[in-house]
């Protein structure tokens, strides 16, 4: 049933049998309320209802930027002093405001109970207020919860929670049904329209997405799916695919040529595309992204860069950066390091790159300055501190933010790379 579909191009041993360094102690990232922020922007039809305190208010309204006077997919329902007290019944609050919510705005069909730290301390059980609530509002709203608690790997595990947590809901395909592709993960809807161009271009008709643009638009899933991971966060939402009988492609994520190319060529292979077939969908978007890539590489070839863990993003970025731009890798550090997912990316790393899971945030600053980088990949409060010491660093959370996954956005990618140097570049001048 959770079979795993290998792909054909062999890229060596790389860093497959490498154990990173374990750390277990201070770390710096976001919680996974942040997922809510790109979530939101793609679901049309749903909304995600924090249940925490004013802090989980203030985190979500300052990183989307959204004025006070704008109508967002998101809000939080405030737990104060008298739920955290016991005086006040937090279900009948929760029932109330999920009541006004749902009154005036009636465009949403689905709502998110999203979990947070305080919710979880006082034990407010939001699994059953969710199938309470979806019962009373059946049909018209579906009501789901996930937990978006600081107690997680890192931020970006907020959208597996909330994907997996709709898993269940999914119909189920018929065994005799014509085999399709399920991409998995949170896509630009212009980067979705261009894998799709391609797909189709290759004769893979059979394309959907999860999660859908639209909470009314469901996906069915059974032994005739395919997955195809375009996110290196998603282990919990593929491992209950598969328990409906998907199967999972193995592939390398769609970051930069190499990785887009391999990628698509685990769907090439998997539905049967002749590879003449393959060559001809690729060469023009290849071309482009060619180009795009030649001028990113005379600011980066060479230049030495260390990654602090943050979205599980840097192994396939740290590949990219590495095979395609030039760049030295000194650290790799990542949050989790998920090995059958990573398998194909880890092959194509340079043997011996240092690898790191996990963080404690002081050693790995004493490494960092020790080996005093051309760039350092971190977190928001580690960037000033390294600024000022002289160290040109890159925000990692903009690089889930910002659109960069396959051909048309590889130049974009080296871009945000390119980016921090030319400015140290022009401030030294």
């Amino acid at each position: 049933m959770n079979s795993v579909i290998p792909i054909r191009a062999e890229f060596g041993k790389g860093c497959t049998d490498v154990k990173p360094l374990m750390e277990r102690g201070q770390r710096e990232v976001f919680c996974g309320l942040t997922g809510i922020i790109w979530l939101h922007r793609k679901i049309q039809d749903a909304f995600f209802l924090v249940v925490g305190s004013r802090t989980c208010a203030h985190l979500i309204q300052s990183a989307a930027g959204v004025m006070i006077f704008a109508e967002p997919r998101f809000g939080t329902a405030i737990i104060d002093e008298r739920d955290l007290a016991g005086l006040a019944d937090a279900n009948v609050e929760l029932d109330r405001v999920v009541n006004q919510l749902l009154a005036r705005r009636p465009e949403i069909k689905l709502l998110f109970l999203v979990g947070s730290c305080p919710s979880e301390v006082i034990k407010l059980d939001l699994s059953r207020a969710a199938s309470r609530l979806s019962a009373q509002h059946s049909p018209a709203v579906r009501v789901l919860n996930y937990s978006g608690s600081g107690i997680e790997t890192t931020f970006t595990q907020g959208e597996d929670a909330c994907l997996a947590s709709m898993v269940p809901d999914m119909p189920s395909s018929s065994d005799k049904a014509e085999q399709e592709l399920l991409i998995v993960g949170t896509l630009a809807d212009v980067v979705e329209d261009q894998f799709v161009r391609i797909l189709n271009h290759m004769g893979i008709e059979r394309v959907r997405f999860f999660p859908p643009r639209r909470a009314q638009d469901q996906v069915s899933i059974g032994s005739n799916t395919r997955l195809l991971l375009a996110q290196p966060f998603l282990g919990e939402t593929a491992r209950v695919m598969q328990a409906r009988g998907a199967s999972l492609l193995s592939a390398p994520f769609p970051l930069g040529i190499e990785g887009t190319t391999a990628w698509l060529q685990s769907a090439a292979s998997s539905f049967g595309v002749a590879q003449d077939r393959f060559q001809a969908a690729l060469t023009a978007p290849v071309a482009r992204a060619t180009a795009s890539l030649a001028r990113a590489k005379l600011h980066l070839e060479g230049k030495s860069i260390f990654f602090f863990p943050d979205s599980q993003l840097e192994i396939p970025l740290a590949r990219f950066l590495s095979r395609e731009l030039g760049m030295k890798l000194l650290e790799v550090g990542t949050p989790y390091l998920h090995r059958q997912h990573m398998a194909v990316e880890l092959a194509m790393l340079p043997e011996g790159t240092f690898l790191s899971e996990g963080q404690d945030v002081e050693k790995q600053l004493d490494r960092c300055r020790a080996l005093h980088p051309d760039m350092v990949v971190c977190g928001l409060g580690l960037a000033n501190p390294l600024e000022s010491e002289g160290m040109t660093t890159k925000w990692a959370i903009e690089l889930v933010f910002t659109p960069i996954q396959g051909f048309d956005q590889a130049g974009d990618l080296a871009e945000l790379f390119t980016r921090p140097l030319l400015r140290r570049m022009r401030l030294a001048a």
